[in-house]
Order: C-alpha cells, then sequence, then structure tokens
C-alpha cells in the first residue's frame, strides 16, 4: 500500500471523489487529513477549472488534504487520471498530520511522528503566468472563487 496526498477534486464532497471509492478501480482508505510541510502555490487554471499544486517549494501556502492508502491498482489508476507524468507528476512530499484514521500505526505513533510521506501530483508543467493567479490553501470546487471544475463531460 501507497500513502497519497490529495488536495483537488478527489477529495469527499468534490467532483471527482468517487473514483476514490469506486473498488472497481482499486482499493482507497481514507486515513486522514494533513497538509503539505512545505508552501506551495496552488491556483484554479484551464478552460476546466482544474486544481493545479505548481511544483515551487517555499511559495504560496501549506496546502490542505486528505491521505488515503491506496494499492497498486488505484495508484495506476491515478496516474493515468492524473495524466502523469505529463500534466503532473508523482512526488514524494511531507505532509504534516491534521487528524488520523488509519489502522496500520496506532493513532499515538502517528502522532508522536507529526508527518509521514506520501506520493501527491503536483506539476512542473505549468505556464508560467499561472504563477500569477491567486493561491489557494484549501481547494474546493464549489468555493466563493466561482471557478467551478469541469469534467470532461460538461465541456
Amino acid at each position: 500500500m501507497h500513502y497519497v496526498f490529495v488536495y483537488g477534486t478527489l477529495k469527499k464532497g468534490q467532483p471527482n471523489y468517487h473514483i476514490m471509492t469506486d473498488p472497481n478501480i482499486g482499493k482507497a482508505i481514507f486515513t486522514g487529513t494533513g497538509r503539505t510541510a512545505d508552501k506551495y502555490p496552488l491556483v484554479i487554471a484551464q478552460q476546466a477549472n482544474i486544481p493545479f499544486l505548481m511544483n515551487v517549494a517555499g511559495t504560496g501556502h501549506h496546502i490542505a488534504g486528505e491521505i488515503y492508502s491506496v494499492d497498486d491498482q488505484m495508484l495506476q489508476f491515478l496516474d493515468e487520471f492524473e495524466g502523469c507524468p505529463n500534466m503532473y507528476q508523482r512526488t514524494i512530499k511531507r505532509i504534516e498530520i491534521l487528524e488520523w484514521r488509519g489502522k496500520d500505526d496506532s493513532p499515538e505513533q502517528r502522532a508522536a511522528a507529526n508527518t509521514i510521506e506520501c506520493f501527491v501530483y503536483s506539476t512542473t508543467s505549468y505556464q508560467p503566468e499561472w504563477l500569477n493567479l491567486p493561491y489557494l490553501d484549501c481547494y474546493d470546487s464549489y468555493g466563493t472563487h466561482g471557478l467551478r471544475y469541469k469534467n470532461h463531460l460538461d465541456r
């Protein structure tokens, strides 16, 4: 199993969360919430209003999201879904644990560690002007920004 940190449309209550709960795709177990240990710029870009975490450490905010334990099948699906490695790149980042529900470690052990290394889909393949967009610390497709995510069926 692998830890994956999601911060965008794959979170609970967001347009693509159904992917994380589909057993035909693979196994994904919610293990907690967290935020990136380092600051990153998170923007909404392109016609589809896609959230992009740009791999520019030290700029932006600590990004809030959810931690999942996923099997190899789900990880492979997520690579394809995220357009890895062209659109997003899957890298390991340190995540500060805010709440832990994982069963493989006791909450006390995980809380003592305070951080966990997770795969995160971020991008180095962004347009330079994206650095001028407003930076978010927590993505919500239905937020006050008015930039609702458009999946491929809506475009």
